[in-house]
Parts: C-alpha cells; structure tokens; sequence
C-alpha cells in the first residue's frame, strides 16, 4: 500500500501519472458493514477537494463520500451499480470508486501515507 495516500475522512487515492484513483479505505468499509449501494459522478462533473462526490449506503447507514482532490471525473467504477459488495471484498482494488484528472498536484501534500492514517485511525478511537 506504499503508493497510496489518505484523507480523514476515510478515502484512498492512488496516483496515476496526472490522474488519481480514489476508494474508500478497508477500515471505513468495516465500520459502514454491508454495503448495498453506491452513488458516483458521471465522467465530465468536477470534484473538488473536500467536496461531496457521492454516497455509499450500507445496512447500517448511509455515508458521504469526498474527494481528497479536485479535478475532473473521468472514470467511474460501473460494477459498482450492480455489485457494490465489491467495496467490502476488495475496498483498494476491485471496489475503486473514481478516477480523476487532478487539477493540483499539490494537493496532494494533505494527503497522509499509511503510517500517518494509522495513527490516525488510532487516535480516532480514543
């Protein structure tokens, strides 16, 4: 998990050249549980960095999710529609939720690796 980065509020972003792919981390999907529904953007809308970009719902409750970066969407992950369990089984591979053009790279100086998102998972419970 070296070449991901994290937000407090629970997403993963992982850059590709002057794109970013970004989920939800496995520690949000265990505590949301089951999930049984996504909603993303469709490719063309603008997501701004700390900005809503959709909504994962799970049995236990429904959950905004944010962007960690602006840019513009240019992918979408479509099996989601049909089977959003993909977020539990496989939350940073199978289960990515956008991809983005970044529109600044320096945003992603606010972002945690995963030694700093531990930690802050840790204090979190505290």
């Amino acid at each position: 998990m070296a070449e991901l980065k994290f937000s407090k509020t629970h997403e993963w972003v992982r850059v590709e050249g002057n794109a970013a792919v970004i989920g939800i981390t496995d520690h949000a999907q265990k505590e949301l549980g089951d999930i049984v529904f996504v909603e993303l953007p469709r490719v063309g809308e603008k997501v701004k960095k700390d900005g809503r970009f959709g909504t994962v719902e799970s049995t236990k409750a429904a959950s905004e999710l944010y962007s960690p970066l602006s840019g513009e969407t240019i992918g979408a992950n479509s099996d989601l529609a049909k089977a959003p369990q993909l977020v539990n089984e496989s939350p940073l591979d199978k289960g990515w939720m956008i991809k983005i053009k970044i529109a600044d790279l320096g945003d992603l100086k606010d972002l945690m690796d995963e030694a700093a998102y531990n930690s802050f998972i840790a204090s979190e419970k505290h």
